[in-house]
């Protein structure tokens, strides 16, 4: 069900959230006192204007109060940020998502009673340590401490060979993850067979712990290769024996 939602600071993450949502097929209001910003969002948004968040009266006549969502994208401009999500408990919007930089400002944020907080720097953070030296790896997800949900490009090595034959079918099997999906151009295989077959410019959706993954990406080479045998010379003649 599409939603009217309100986004308030179109800075970088704010009109990315502000376009991702318009092309979901929601109604979005952009708002920034920023004009150069405002600008950018004209036709990426279903409508984008330059006021002040922080004015009930602005608000109020942008007819902000009849929205389903208010997403507060606002950055380091603590105080600013506080008053918009204040403001917008007192117009009674339904659900509201705001942006912190900091545990002291997240802390602040629900107290005045955000729905939802969110840490883009952090979040982004802990991606980038997890994609930043992976060629392969595409995104990260995490859900559990050092265990996330990973999105690759399957190694060149594992490409035309089914799940199975790949060590990618079970987690108990060579790699101990687990296939979640398989991209394929725009479709979508959930929970993949394990005769499945790896397709070149297929996409993996994989769970596990960090480490697993990885050994994803080194394939084969990550095992230990066997020591060379060493050839063993003639036995010495025994002492006290001639020889």
């Amino acid at each position: 069900m599409n939603k009217q939602v309100v986004v308030i600071g179109l800075g970088r993450f704010g009109s990315s959230v502000a376009q991702e949502l318009y092309q979901m097929g929601h109604d979005v209001l952009g708002i920034d006192l920023d004009e150069e910003n405002v600008q950018n969002m004209l036709g990426h948004v279903t409508y984008a204007v330059k006021a002040d968040a922080t004015s009930e009266a602005s608000l109020t006549e942008l007819g902000v109060n009849n929205f389903d969502v208010a997403i507060v994208a606002i950055g380091t401009d603590i105080q600013s940020s506080i008053l918009a999500t204040v403001l917008l408990k007192d117009l009674r919007i339904p659900y509201i998502v705001t942006r912190a930089i900091n545990d002291l400002h997240a802390n602040a944020m629900e107290r005045i009673g955000a729905d939802k907080v969110v840490y883009p720097e952090q979040e982004m953070g802990h991606r980038l340590a997890h994609i930043g030296f992976e060629p392969g790896v595409l995104d990260y997800m995490e859900v559990a401490p050092n265990y996330g949900i990973t999105k690759l490009r399957p190694p060149e090595q594992i490409v035309k060979q089914t799940l199975d034959e790949s060590g990618l079918s079970r987690p108990r099997d060579k790699y101990g993850v687990a296939v979640l999906a398989i991209r394929r151009g725009r479709e979508y295989f959930l929970i993949p067979a394990k005769d499945e077959e790896i397709r070149p410019g297929d996409i993996l959706i994989v769970a596990g712990n960090a480490e697993q993954l990885g050994k994803i990406q080194l394939g084969d080479n990550h095992r230990a290769r066997p020591e060379p045998e060493l050839k063993r010379g003639p036995r010495p003649p025994e002492a006290g024996r001639a020889a």
